[in-house]
Parts: C-alpha cells; structure tokens; sequence
C-alpha cells in the first residue's frame, strides 16, 4: 500500500540525524474537534490532542518532540484557535509551509492544523500568551436535541432572559479574584486575578440560541464553563443578578452554579506580541 506521501517520502517514514540539529521555536494554530478526546493534556489513558501531535512530529523529526497548549481544555472542549508550541529542526523551522501541509497529511482528520509560524528564541506557547479567547454556545431551541448539535453546544432547549445575560456579563469585565467562579483543588497559585477585557453574550447567527465570548488574559479552571453556569441560572429567574456580584468576590465556589457542560466551549483564539513572530510575521490568532 502506498499510503500518503510527505516531502517525498511515505506515510509512516521516520526520519533520522546522525548529528545535533539546529532547533527553532515554532507555533501551530490548530482546529480540533473535543468530542473523541478526554482532553488536550497526555493523561495515562484516553486519547488526548498532545499525545497526538505528539506522535505525528515524533514522525517527522524522528526524535520526540514535546509540545505545549496555550490552553489546557478539558474533556469535550473544542478549539478553533489553540496555540501549540514545540521545537522543530532546522530543516523544517525554516519551513512552515511544508511543515504544515505535512502535519496535515499526516494527523487525524479530528485535528487540523490552520498555520505553523517560526517563532524567536524564548518564546513559550502557554507562558507567552497575553490573551484568550473563548467562545460558548446555548441552543435554546428544541432543535438543540439534535445528535448533530448536542456534542458541539449546551442542549438547554429553554428561552433565556437576554438582558439579564447582558447584565451579567457586563459585570465580569475588569480584574477580579475569580475564586468564586472556577474549581478548587490543584497546586497553589501566586495569584487568582483574571483581567476580563471582552466578556459579551449575542444571539447565534443560526438564530438557534446564545453565544458568549470573552477574553482574558489568563483563565482559572473551568472558569469559563462557572461563569456561564451561573448567568444562564440568572437568565432562568433561578438566582437574583445581585448573586453575580457575590460570586465575584467570594473566596471560594461554595455559592456557585454548577458549571455549564463542557461541549459548548471552544478555545477562539490566543494572542501573542508581535515581536515573538521571526521575520515580518506578526500573526495573531484568528477570533
């Protein structure tokens, strides 16, 4: 079987260097379908999206290559902008190009990469990010049920008041300790301060239900998936909009919603500063 061909060479070949190469920094914007994934993060079982690209590099750097997310979505949580970086060998670090359009003969069809970029010396794909971008779908009509739209946005099949939305939102913008909207557990931070600049809810333009997007330059976990769940309560009349403030400024999540399900979310878009781009490039991911 002749399988498919990268740079000349078949499916499956393994390339090797008798002698150190040269490395450089690159960046991958991806595109991945969350539903056959336990996540972005290798765990020690489930298939996840790093072990994956992992694995394709591995091919074609004939060495391991580790890489890293800008954002570690969860399992289910989509992406239409995740930020991954690594270290490519010369060969292919000073070809972006070809190095994408074999990244994308080569990984599954659940994962697409949109563009590769040469980065400069230090650059970091989680550290080096200045912002996020999320997005989260509501479908509020019946046709939310659907087997073709359940995996890809939250079925709450139900209307939602959208000024209380809208003033919900409105309130999350700014810098806050979001304690009180995110889960506990993991390893101590310095800080738990999350700085909103963008947080907005508008009709989807399928007219099937809502989207919220908002953007930070840092996120806590599963604080995205908290603040939702607690502003489609307040859009329900479950819980008062004065509960948005009290949430914001709790020290913990005892008083929060349940967090909304994981299918609706997706990583929009991470930007970088400019000056990390080598050469004239200056791309910031799309969103």
């Amino acid at each position: 079987m002749s399988g498919i061909r990268v740079g000349g060479l078949a499916k499956g070949t393994r390339f090797s260097y008798l002698s150190p190469v040269t490395s450089r920094p690159c960046l991958a914007v991806i595109h991945y379908d969350g539903v056959q994934f336990v996540g972005w993060q290798r765990q020690p079982a489930g298939r996840t999206v790093q072990a994956e690209f992992e694995t394709v590099l591995e091919r074609l750097m004939g060495r391991h290559t580790t890489v890293t997310g800008a954002g570690r979505t969860d399992t289910g949580v989509h992406a239409l902008g995740q930020g991954v970086g690594f270290l490519a060998d010369e060969r292919w670090g000073d070809d972006p190009r070809g190095l994408r359009r074999a990244l994308n003969a080569l990984l599954p069809r659940d994962i697409w990469v949109e563009q590769v970029h040469t980065m400069r010396p230090g650059f970091d794909a989680r550290r080096s990010a200045v912002a996020r971008r999320y997005r989260y779908l509501v479908g509020t009509d019946d046709g939310a049920q659907s087997p073709f739209r359940r995996p890809y946005e939250w079925a709450l099949g139900r209307p939602l008041d959208s000024p209380l939305l809208a003033a919900a939102a409105g309130l999350a913008i700014g810098e806050h300790d979001f304690r009180g909207l995110a889960s506990q557990g993991g390893a101590p931070k310095p800080h738990y301060r999350c700085r909103v600049a963008l947080a907005e809810w508008a009709p989807r333009a399928d007219e099937a239900g809502m989207e919220f997007t908002i953007e930070a330059d840092r996120f806590l976990h599963h604080m995205v998936r908290f603040l939702v769940g607690a502003m489609i309560d307040i859009a329900l009349h479950r819980r008062p909009l004065s509960d948005f403030s009290a949430l914001l400024a709790a020290t913990d999540n005892q008083a929060a919603s349940p967090p909304a399900p994981p299918q609706g979310l997706y990583l929009m878009a991470v930007r970088y500063p400019p000056d990390l781009y080598a050469g004239a490039q200056s791309m910031q991911a799309p969103g």
